[in-house]
């Protein structure tokens, strides 16, 4: 005979699916999550590889900035994001500047904690993204990410699902003085965490040079000298043409690069959706075996959030397409491609 107290216990169960009736026993088992599937990433040559050594390519979405649009990220939009969408990765996008962590440290890095933990209870892969834009020199936050990245590396160093982006888009500086920024505080993560990859902005809001007239042979041929790294590549197709997509070609052959931004629009991430330019990416990342992360998971009003306006307040749908705009039909398609793992 069950106790008063077994009964509620035994409800939960089985809604969460750990008690097995004979429903749940004929059932296919459930697929590994990306997490599960891959465990602790590390970069081979010039690829992201899993804990086999296989390349791996992972896919998902960014967050708006924490400190607008934190209300878009829930448990019902990530339990979508995981399992309806079957992302295998969440940008957890925090800007410093921007009405950002600095003017409340404590409250964005408890943010930032939570995304990191509601996205590893559900087997996504996390990029902790110190958003840093303007000014776009990323010595002028050096000493607020050596704090950040001090306590994100303490807490979440037993992990083994996350990224670390330690310069969202440096932009008006040389490579010279990002490599500088990137060699101070590597050391300050790996003291802490020594196993996690961690993802360099590269000149131009992260062009690879390109936006200020480079190209990726300054990467090439001075690379940050840490091990364990990739560098960051970021286009909005509208405004992003040829040019940008022959450096990322080149670029991908001689460095590792993960894309951890992206739109279908133009580089403010508004205006026309331009699908063809964006497949065209999406077929080269694909054929090379480049991560990719689309922005971005809100409601904003911007054709580049992928809810329509009103979305997040009103708390769903999260699932299927009737939420979405075009854009977010459009991603959504190609994040929940069926993967390869």
């Amino acid at each position: 005979m069950r106790s008063a107290r077994s009964v509620p216990l035994l409800a939960t169960l089985l809604l969460l699916g750990l008690v097995l009736t004979p429903a749940t026993a004929r059932s296919a088992p459930a697929a590994p999550t990306p997490v599960a599937a891959n465990g602790q990433l590390k970069v081979c040559g010039t690829k992201l590889c899993n804990q086999q050594g296989k390349t791996i390519q992972l896919r998902g979405m960014s967050t708006h900035g924490l400190q607008w649009y934190s209300q878009c990220v829930t448990n019902g939009s990530l339990n979508a994001l995981a399992t309806d969408w079957k992302a295998d990765v969440l940008r957890a996008s925090m800007y410093i500047q921007e009405d950002g962590y600095e003017t409340d440290p404590r409250r964005f890095t408890d943010l930032v904690h939570s995304a990191i933990e509601r996205a590893t209870a559900r087997g996504m892969y996390v990029i902790v993204d110190w958003h840093m834009l303007d000014p776009g020199d990323p010595h002028h936050n050096l000493a607020r990410a050596k704090t950040f990245f001090s306590e994100i590396t303490q807490r979440h160093r037993d992990k083994n699902n996350l990224l670390y982006e330690i310069a969202n888009e440096p932009s008006g500086v040389s490579w010279s003085r990002i490599k500088s920024y990137a060699e101070q505080l590597i050391p300050v993560i790996r003291a802490k965490d020594p196993d996690t990859p961690i993802l360099v902005g590269t000149r131009a809001w992260s062009s690879l040079g390109v936006s200020e007239g480079a190209d990726e042979s300054e990467v090439v041929g001075n690379p940050v000298n840490a091990a364990n790294i990739m560098y960051t590549f970021h286009f909005y197709a509208y405004s992003h043409r040829d040019e940008y997509l022959r450096t990322l070609a080149r670029a991908a052959d001689r460095i590792p690069v993960f894309v951890t931004e992206f739109g279908t629009q133009n580089y403010a991430g508004e205006g026309a959706n331009d699908f063809a330019m964006s497949q065209r990416y999406l077929d080269l990342l694909a054929a090379k075996k480049i991560s990719w992360v689309n922005w971005n998971f809100s409601d904003d009003h911007r054709s580049g959030a992928v809810f329509k306006q009103g979305t997040c307040a009103g708390n769903g749908p999260w699932t299927g397409t009737s939420s979405l705009k075009p854009a977010g039909v459009w991603i959504r398609d190609r994040v929940s491609t069926p993967d390869d793992f």
